[in-house]
């Protein structure tokens, strides 16, 4: 059997942490942030954890992440 290609796209915006679950940076942050609150811009700083629900698909498309 073949090898699984990996999803470019997906593979440079989530990773597989140790312990199973997949980890995204946030969206909005490149440019035109003068309209944004320092609150949000501080909020989108962080990286976060993909949903239950999608975590799945996700891990179907970075196979050998």
């Amino acid at each position: 059997m073949s090898k699984i290609k990996t999803h470019s796209g997906a593979s440079k915006r989530f990773s597989v942490t140790k312990n199973g679950r997949v980890k995204y940076s946030h969206q909005n942050r490149r440019h035109i942030l003068t309209k944004r609150s320092t609150k949000r811009k501080r909020a989108l700083r962080r990286s976060a954890y993909v949903a239950d629900c999608i975590e799945k698909n996700i891990k179907k498309l970075i196979p050998y992440a």
